[in-house]
């Protein structure tokens, strides 16, 4: 990691959330299969789950109620069907956030030799604000960031620079001083269009796919071995 910056420590480090920091899947697709369920479907499953999140609440629905990840080709919902079915999700995940939820491993070490190196750190994130925070705090991570940035902070969502770009902004920092940590296609095309060098973890989501040949900078098994 030192590398990208001139044998330093970043000044500033942005990280995703979901499949980055946290493994949230267990906590999603609980609440997407309560959401089927109260609408009378059959439930999805956390593997299918895991390869639906990415993209922020509001698609990962469309995605179940389509049951496919493209669900654009799925069957047509009128806004009052999605809207209550998105609300029945809301009203599941804000009771079941963070409660299977854990911390994936080599996260809390990077954090701590971060912080002591110096570097101000943002999540910067596609997940709602309504969630964020809370998962943050009950997985005991909040304090360890100055800025967190939701799917729903701006009017644009990541693979959009902007988010970025605002979180840099919040915390007095500079693009050529800053690193991006992801684990999909999104946080990737986010930090090469805001101009920022990206390290992307293999052991996260990134729609079921592999992360090797998605063009980060720096792909690693766990965020220990940048330290």
């Amino acid at each position: 990691m030192k590398q990208l910056f001139n044998g330093r420590w970043p000044d500033t480090i942005l990280f995703d959330l979901d499949g980055t920091l946290v493994d949230s899947a267990p906590d999603l697709a609980a609440a997407i299969d309560a959401m089927l369920e109260g609408l009378g479907r059959s439930p999805a499953g956390a593997e299918k789950v895991r390869q639906w999140v990415g993209n922020g609440a509001g698609v990962l629905v469309r995605r179940a109620l389509a049951g496919r990840f493209d669900h654009e080709n799925g069957p047509h919902l009128s806004d009052d069907e999605f809207h209550a079915a998105q609300q029945r999700f809301f009203d599941a995940y804000a009771d079941l956030n963070g409660g299977l939820a854990r911390i994936y491993d080599g996260v809390e070490p990077f954090l701590e030799a971060a912080k002591a190196a110096g570097a101000r750190l943002a999540v910067v994130t596609n997940k709602p604000t309504a969630f964020t925070g809370p998962l943050l705090e009950k997985m005991n991570l909040a304090h360890w960031f100055d800025v967190a940035i939701s799917g729903d902070t701006l009017p644009v969502k990541k693979p959009d620079p902007a988010q970025l770009h605002h979180a840099i902004e919040q915390l007095d920092g500079d693009a050529g001083r800053t690193l991006m940590v992801g684990d999909s296609i999104n946080d990737i095309e986010a930090a090469q269009r805001a101009g920022v060098p990206v390290v992307a973890v293999r052991y996260g989501y990134n729609y079921g796919g592999g992360i090797d040949e998605m063009g980060a900078d720096i792909v690693v098994d766990s965020l220990v071995e940048l330290l």
